[in-house]
């Protein structure tokens, strides 16, 4: 059984290796001829947000780390060895390699823009899988299809959209889409207000330290009654400003200004206070937070708090996880039946995720223990 069996492929289409949801850079002016149809207009906006604020950046990939890793377990156990060469061995892009890069990169994209899009790409002879391919959004579109339940994914070709020939190779998965649409919406869709006032918050602070923390001096020179200095008071005043740039030169030797007459240097802003920022950024860090759904104390944010809710709020990461892995779930299940078929096997597959951490497994164990405790006092009392 091979690709032209399952997809329905011509003979004449498996002749060459190709990727569906790449960029056809067919005109040479396609750069900005796909800026419109292509991306939305919110990919700009987030990953400025991500580069702004690392905050966001480092949550993202906290979160997709902490989702751990899985197994890929074979209904027919004699073929598990195939499967798990598959698992670790298969190409992924241009220089990575097994199925948990794959996941990585499709992950990180459907929490950031809302929408993962990947490929399934068959060998030459359409009788395997020559490796899997993340797609950029920028290079697809998504689309509704004939139906409200289709989802149609299109490229630019020839100046124009056109849906990939092989809609079975593709994955794609949206997060959360709302009620009747198509694409999904990323976790930071709520937070390009509240990151703005933090910009904004950071800029006002670089500006006050440059003004501030960067000493600058007001030199008054006040020419006195005599005839000589009024009449000698702007010559008087250049050797004043160029004696100070002197003795202000950066990189040489400490030098003392001296000066004659009645003269007054006064620091600028030095009467001036800085403004508390601690309050507004940590507002709008806890919105932020809130919205990621990861612990302040993860992050690095040393914010009060006690043992009991540090378990809470571990036990909450837990749950947004596991929903994470239940839309993982469908993908590597496809990838992975798909390659059996191929190699003309019938098995089906099935993800096994790991504990997400160690602390889940003592508290089962600890369960376990009180369970078995439990058990044995009952059969101790009917047999007494």
């Amino acid at each position: 059984m091979g690709l032209k069996d399952i997809f329905g492929l011509r003979g004449d289409e498996r002749k060459s290796l190709s990727v569906q949801t790449g960029r056809a850079d067919a005109h040479p002016f396609g750069g900005w001829m796909n800026y419109t149809p292509l991306a939305p207009p919110d990919i700009g906006l987030l990953d400025a947000m991500r580069e702004a604020i690392p905050i966001i950046d480092a949550a993202l990939d906290k979160i997709v780390r902490l989702t751990g890793s899985f197994e890929m377990v074979c209904s027919d156990p004699v073929l598990q060895k195939k499967l798990d060469r598959f698992v670790t061995g298969v190409r992924v892009g241009p220089a990575s390699q097994g199925l948990h890069a794959f996941v990585n990169v499709y992950l990180h994209s459907l929490l950031a823009y809302g929408n993962a899009v990947g490929e399934i790409v068959p060998t030459a002879d359409g009788e395997g899988i020559f490796a899997l391919y993340n797609a950029r959004l920028r290079d697809v579109h998504i689309r509704r299809g004939g139906t409200p339940l289709d989802a149609e994914l299109c490229t630019l070709a020839d100046m124009k959209l056109t849906p990939v020939r092989y809609p079975a190779l593709v994955l794609f998965t949206p997060l959360n889409p709302p009620a009747g649409e198509v694409r999904g919406a990323p976790i930071l869709r709520s937070l390009p207000f509240v990151s703005e006032i933090l910009m904004k918050i950071f800029a006002s602070i670089g500006q006050n330290f440059d003004r501030v923390g960067n000493l600058r001096y007001a030199v008054t020179y006040r020419p006195g009654n005599d005839r000589i200095d009024k009449a000698q008071a702007r010559d008087i005043a250049a050797g004043i400003a160029k004696e100070w740039g002197d003795a202000m030169q950066t990189g040489g030797p400490i030098r003392d200004f001296v000066a004659v007459g009645d003269v007054d240097v006064k620091v600028i802003g030095a009467d001036n206070q800085m403004i508390a920022s601690e309050v507004p950024v940590r507002q709008m860090m806890e919105q932020i937070v809130a919205k990621l759904g990861i612990p302040p104390f993860m992050l690095g944010l040393s914010w009060s708090t006690t043992e009991r809710m540090s378990a809470q709020q571990a036990d909450i990461l837990t749950s947004e996880l596991e929903s994470y892995r239940r839309l993982l779930d469908p993908v590597l299940s496809r990838i992975c039946d798909t390659y059996l078929r191929l190699e003309g096997h019938t098995a089906t597959t099935a993800p096994v995720w790991n504990d997400i951490n160690l602390q889940d497994e003592v508290e089962a164990a600890g369960i376990r223990l009180t369970n078995a405790q439990a058990a044995a006092l009952e059969r101790k009392a009917v047999d007494s």
